[in-house]
This record gives structure tokens, C-alpha cells and sequence, in this order.
């Protein structure tokens, strides 16, 4: 029987793989319990992997920094690839005002854990554990102990992990608890700002508008649809013309304009104003209406499935020479785009395509449109990138005054190449799509991993830290979360008039 024990408690590879497993397994069961509608999620991998810890099923401590660096690394990099396409357009509607206020929140939490430090001499090192468990910042703890290693030349300080765990569970509370403090005191109702947010999104963001004009501008009769566009300078696409006859027609780029046409158009709502008056009246013809006129067109959706597109323009598919149709829009990542003649196409894009049956499915085949293709991820894109993000987090940057230099780490490099890689890596024929279903597995993997490490870590001396003041951690954590919410709050809602 000697064999069950050293499985549980010795120091084998077989050990180390089966207590991981077990931790996370049990932890992932018990995250599915809630109390009063709170459940603290995957977080209980941490605190199932305290208990392992505190009776003695630890892990080889090598294993263990590798676990926990690796599966920090994947939950980063799957979050910075499912924000990437859209992170730097978020700044062009209200996100510089959104990221500082983040900032502020960040700032004001590292202000109050070094206040607190001074008031009761509590060792700044464990304060910054506390600090992170309190704002349930889990790519922060990782920092945080990799830069406390980098310091003390490969040490590490248990009660980073510690006090992260003891100020974790109470974070959750303390962030809901701040957000219905602010709700309480400002008389918020949900339902009002549901519907205030609604009208804000339909008020010339990036969604598009699909309508219809009558053309009564005659200075644009026998213009052709380039030269319409290069005079009113704003993303359009025309995807049907009805003709005083009564004729349908699907118009490429040198199709003529003839007084009285009917044109389909799709544009940005903030265009759409601008293009009304542009061409003379809107008129009132739904789609569907479109579609009843002339049953030779269809509309359908495809999907970028082939390589050997990815980071194409539009323009030099040359689609309607090409294949015969007109592609009116497309969809990536959940956003609607217009189909400019520049726009740069990425594996995963949805594309919007009207014309006849024969030559749609003509186009269908062009681009790929199999979802099967998309079932397998792109790893080249995915492993790459985290070489580079490990690179770039390697390295040191040094500021004058400071004697210790700053590198982004294993958590801060790769998330930040993954933003970069996500967005741009078409431009250098990289494929970095990746299934929603895919990035949540890596990221939950991921974070699973790492949560299992810390808490193995920290299990030994968590219930002796509770027993000898650790507790007080508890209070300073609640201050950490409660504090800093709420004056970013009352300053989002007071100054910057936030939903």
C-alpha cells in the first residue's frame, strides 16, 4: 500500500499531475454552489488548493512555478486575443474616458494599500498580496511575485500568495457590495439606464444603417458610384439600383446614376444623414421589399475560411468584376463594418454578399465559407505569439530614480502582444482567428492551472497567518475594494455623467 501514499504524498511527476487535477476538479464543483445568488466561481480552485496544501498533498516546487507561470500565460494571452480587434476602436467611442477611470481605480487602490501600510506597519510585500486578492486581480499577483523574484534574485515571499488568498473571497462581496452602494445612493434603476444606453448606441456609433434614397441631386446624374464616393468622402456601399423602368440592377464601381434611381444603401449610422442629402430624400423601401422586387438576387452570409485571404483588401478580390456580386457589409467580432474597397479581410469574418444564386455560391467557394475549416485553431499564431510576448516581457526598462528596472513579466508581455497580434497579425499573413468556444478552453485551462498552483503554494501557513492576525488582512482588503470603487464611481457618475 505503500504506493497510494507516495501517489498522495510523495514528490513523483504521477503525484504532481494527480493532486493538480484534483484540485481543480473539486474546485470547478464546489464554484457551481451559491450563497444569496454569489458563487466565487473557478476561485475555489484556490482555496481547495490551500486545503490540499494545509494537509500536506503539496507539490514538487518546480512543477508547481512552471504550472503557475504557464497557466497565467495562456489566460492572458486568450483575454488579449478576444479584446484585440476591437480594443484600440473602444478609445474612438468613449474609451479613453473608460480606461481612466480604470486607471484611476488602480491608482487609488495602490494609494490607499500604501496608506494602510503606514498605519499599521504591515509589511508592504504582503500589503501588495492584499491588494490584489482585494481587487481580485489574479494577472497582478503573478506580476507581483515575479518582480519580487527578479528583486531578491530568484526568492519568493509566501505571504504575497497568502494574503492574496485571505483578501480574495471578501473582494467578490466588496465589489458587488460597492456597486449596489452606489446604485442605493444615486436612486439608479437599471431599467432607466438599460433604455438610456440603448438610445446613446443608435446615436452615430459605428453601427451600420441600411436605407433607401430617391435620386433627386442632379449634379450626381451620370456619375459613376467611384466618383460618388470620392465626392462625398464617406464609406457607402450601394447594393441595388432600381431604374425608372422598374429594372433591377446590382451597380459596380463604373455603373452610371440616372435622375429618379432608387438606391439601396448600407453606411455607418453617423453617415447616414450626410447621404440622404447627399443624393436628395430617403424613401420608405425595407429590405425585404428590395428582395419581393426582382427574386434573381439573393443575400447571404459567408464566412473567410481560406488562408490565403487573410489580410486581403476588398478591392483586390475585385469582387463584383470578379464573381458577379456585391458585398454590402461585414461582420467581425460582432461589429458591423462597411465594406469599403480598403478594408483588409481576416480568417473569421462574416461577409455579407448580394447577387444571383450561382455566382454567390461561386464567391462562397473563393473565400471558403466551411465552418469546419474554423473548428481547427490556428496554434502557429497562437504559440508564436506567446514566444514574442515571453520575449517582450523579458525586457528590462530603466527609469532614472528607480533602482530596480521594469520589465512587463510573464503576465504583462504576452497580453500585450496578444492585443497587437489579434489586431494587426493579418498584415503580416498571420492567422490569429481563433473559435469563442477555443479561447474560453485556454483561458479556463489557463487560469484554472494557475489558481491550483498559488494555492498549493500558499496552503501551509494559511491557517497559522488566520490564527496570528491574518485576519485583520480580511478588513484591509474590504477597505482596498470599497474605497476606490466608490469615489471612481461617484466621479464617473457626478463628473464624467456615465451610464
Amino acid at each position: 500500500m505503500n504506493w497510494i501514499e507516495t501517489l498522495f504524498f510523495g514528490n513523483t511527476l504521477a503525484h504532481s499531475l494527480m493532486i493538480l487535477a484534483l484540485v481543480v476538479a473539486f474546485g470547478i464543483l464546489l464554484g457551481k454552489i451559491k450563497i444569496g445568488g454569489i458563487s466565487f466561481g473557478i476561485t475555489w480552485i484556490l482555496f481547495v488548493g490551500i486545503a490540499f496544501s494545509h494537509f500536506g498533498m503539496t507539490i514538487d516546487h518546480e512543477i508547481a512555478h512552471f504550472v503557475k507561470e504557464f497557466g497565467l500565460i495562456l489566460f492572458v494571452y486568450s483575454v488579449g486575443m478576444q479584446v484585440g480587434p476591437g480594443f484600440f476602436a473602444s478609445f474612438k467611442k468613449g474609451g479613453v474616458t473608460l480606461n481612466g477611470l480604470a486607471a484611476m481605480i488602480v491608482f487609488l487602490g495602490c494609494i490607499v494599500t500604501y496608506v494602510i501600510h503606514l498605519v499599521t506597519g504591515t509589511s508592504l510585500v504582503t500589503m501588495i498580496g492584499v491588494l490584489y486578492g482585494a481587487v481580485t486581480n489574479t494577472p497582478g499577483l503573478g506580476a507581483a511575485q515575479q518582480t519580487f523574484a527578479d528583486a531578491n534574485m530568484g526568492a519568493t515571499d509566501p505571504t504575497i500568495a497568502l494574503g492574496y488568498a485571505v483578501a480574495y473571497p471578501l473582494g467578490v462581496v466588496g465589489i458587488i457590495m460597492s456597486i449596489v452602494l452606489v446604485r442605493f445612493i444615486f436612486g439608479i434603476k437599471l431599467d432607466n439606464e438599460n433604455k438610456k444606453a440603448a438610445e446613446a448606441d443608435n446615436q452615430g456609433g459605428k453601427s451600420t444603417a441600411k436605407y433607401s434614397v430617391a435620386l433627386h441631386n442632379d449634379a450626381l446624374v451620370g456619375k459613376t458610384v467611384i466618383e460618388l464616393r470620392n465626392i462625398l468622402e464617406k464609406d457607402f456601399v450601394i447594393s441595388r439600383i432600381r431604374r425608372k423602368d422598374g429594372k433591377i440592377e446590382m451597380p459596380n464601381g463604373t455603373t452610371k446614376l440616372s435622375k429618379e434611381d432608387q438606391l439601396h444603401i448600407i453606411s455607418d449610422e453617423a453617415y447616414k444623414a450626410s447621404v440622404v442629402t447627399f443624393f436628395g430624400e430617403e424613401i420608405p423601401i425595407s429590405v425585404q421589399e428590395w428582395n419581393e422586387m426582382d427574386d434573381q438576387f439573393i443575400t447571404k452570409t459567408l464566412i473567410i475560411t481560406k488562408n490565403h485571404i487573410n489580410g486581403k483588401t476588398l478591392g483586390q478580390l475585385k469582387v463584383r468584376s470578379v464573381f458577379g456580386v456585391n458585398v454590402t457589409r461585414i461582420i467581425r467580432a460582432g461589429i458591423d463594418l462597411v465594406a469599403s474597397a480598403d478594408l483588409e479581410l481576416q480568417v473569421g469574418d462574416n461577409i455579407v454578399v448580394v447577387g444571383g444564386e450561382k455566382e454567390v455560391q461561386s464567391f462562397a467557394k473563393a473565400v471558403g465559407n466551411s465552418t469546419v475549416d474554423l473548428r481547427h485553431p490556428n496554434l502557429i499564431g497562437i504559440f508564436l505569439g506567446i514566444a514574442i510576448g515571453v520575449f517582450f516581457g523579458s525586457i528590462p526598462f530603466t527609469f532614472p530614480g528607480m533602482p530596480q528596472a521594469v520589465k512587463l513579466g510573464l503576465a504583462g508581455g504576452p497580453l500585450v502582444i496578444a492585443i497587437l497580434v489579434s489586431k494587426f497579425g493579418y498584415k503580416f499573413k498571420v492567422v490569429t482567428y481563433t473559435t469563442q468556444s477555443a479561447n474560453m478552453m485556454l483561458r479556463e485551462v489557463g487560469i484554472s492551472l494557475f489558481l491550483a498552483a498559488v494555492g498549493l503554494g500558499a496552503g501551509e501557513g494559511f491557517v497559522e497567518t488566520i490564527a496570528n492576525g491574518g485576519y485583520m488582512w480580511v478588513l484591509y482588503g474590504v477597505i482596498i475594494t470599497m474605497v476606490p470603487l466608490f469615489i471612481t464611481a461617484t466621479d464617473g457618475r457626478l463628473v464624467c455623467k456615465l451610464n
